[in-house]
């Protein structure tokens, strides 16, 4: 059988507001049909709405004591990046193990994430990270990134209209028709495409830029207004169709064209990512100050450094009478749509490297070359890599 002989534990997620979990009762049940133990901790599906019974009739062994449950498993399902666990007075890292896999979301290329890969690498945990999942067909299913965007990207629209002090959509009323919002969206994969068809269900006046044409065009075809960026498709486009990093120059034109519909935006959700690396910043301090007050940022790639310059990673802030926020975890403010996709995505992913009991970690397999962060104490996450300096 395809888990036969090993532990999966599945902790409760402890960053503040999240509350999603790696796996849910049906894909519980997967694993234990496979041979595997799953060790669930003591609540961890509550906040997305799954008991203990349910968990415990799936197959799953549920545990108290989560360093225990840590220093059990063979492999560890995650949603979000280790944190530092305020019961224990330890780190998740601290309570991992040489030789044990860890998957989940890391975002090893971001700043705040840097010294706890650098611990994971020092441990000699396998990290793989989800975020890292190629855009092929075979990976589709395994797509956790596409998965929680969507959700991303839905939720993000209504958070700033919240937010905001005024009306989304045109209004008639006794003192006459008042004008719609104006929504801008920074890229138009798969978080920015629902933004954008969020927005216009609202009724927004929505533009949107993207440097890949493509995506521009899907974008235009939602009806978006498009915001030309002049940035030539033979560097924008990388491997799957992702955008690449700019260079600097390129980066600043970007920013200018960008300019003028930014500070007439009321609403800017900012879902700009280069797959594996820093998110380019789009939105400069000087862009929020020539916002009109009471307009609002939602920084949704705010996971790997953020589109905008002010944004504080897991915070709202106001800043020159505009509000920034920095959320990291908008899927799991969904918690039943976004848990149901992710446990789903996640053992779609471990059936790829584990086989007949064994974790294959080979790096001819395009899905795990491009996940693996760190191996046997070796860093070896390209984008990481680079944002730290290595060669």
């Amino acid at each position: 059988m395809q888990f036969q002989g090993l532990t999966f534990a599945v902790p409760k997620e402890i960053m503040p507001g999240e509350r999603r979990v790696s796996a849910i009762p049906e894909t519980v049940k997967k694993m234990v049909s496979n041979g595997a133990k799953v060790l669930v901790e003591k609540g961890a599906g509550l906040g997305a709405f799954f008991s203990d019974e349910e968990y415990q009739s799936a197959g799953a062994a549920i545990v108290a004591d989560v360093e225990e449950l840590f220093s059990s498993a063979d492999v560890v399902l995650k949603v979000k990046e280790p944190q530092f666990n305020s019961q224990t007075g330890k780190h998740e890292v601290d309570m991992m193990k040489a030789g044990q896999v860890l998957v989940t979301f890391l975002h090893p290329a971001a700043p705040a994430n840097h010294e706890m890969i650098k611990n994971l690498t020092a441990k000699g945990v396998t990290a793989l990270t989800l975020d890292g999942i190629p855009r092929i067909s075979r990976a589709q299913a395994m797509d956790a990134l596409t998965s929680m965007s969507t959700v991303a990207g839905y939720k993000s629209v209504l958070m700033a209209a919240n937010r905001v002090p005024k009306f989304v959509p045109m209004i008639g009323s006794a003192i006459g028709m008042i004008p719609p919002a104006n929504v801008t969206v920074l890229g138009a994969g798969v978080a920015g495409l629902q933004a954008i068809a969020t927005a216009k269900r609202l009724g927004a006046v929505v533009h949107a830029a993207d440097i890949r044409p493509e995506a521009a065009e899907h974008a235009k075809s939602l009806g978006a207004k498009i915001v030309e960026t002049g940035v030539p498709a033979e560097i924008a486009i990388g491997k799957g169709g992702y955008a690449l990093s700019l260079p600097k120059d390129w980066v600043e034109k970007e920013q200018q064209a960008l300019y003028d519909t930014i500070v007439k935006s009321d609403i800017v959700v900012a879902t700009a990512l280069v797959p594996g690396r820093i998110a380019p910043i789009l939105i400069t301090e000087e862009m929020v100050k020539n916002m009109k007050p009471g307009s609002a940022i939602v920084d949704v790639s705010i996971d790997q450094g953020g589109n905008c310059a002010l944004t504080v990673a897991g915070e709202i802030i106001e800043k020159y009478g505009v509000s920034i926020e920095g959320t990291k975890n908008i899927p799991g403010m969904m918690p039943a749509s976004s848990t149901t996709m992710f446990a789903k995505n996640i053992i779609n992913f471990i059936a790829n490297f584990i086989k007949d009991g064994q974790v294959v970690i080979d790096m001819n397999d395009e899905i795990t070359a491009s996940t693996l962060v760190c191996k046997d104490g070796e860093l070896v996450h390209a984008g990481t890599r680079e944002a730290l300096g290595l060669k």
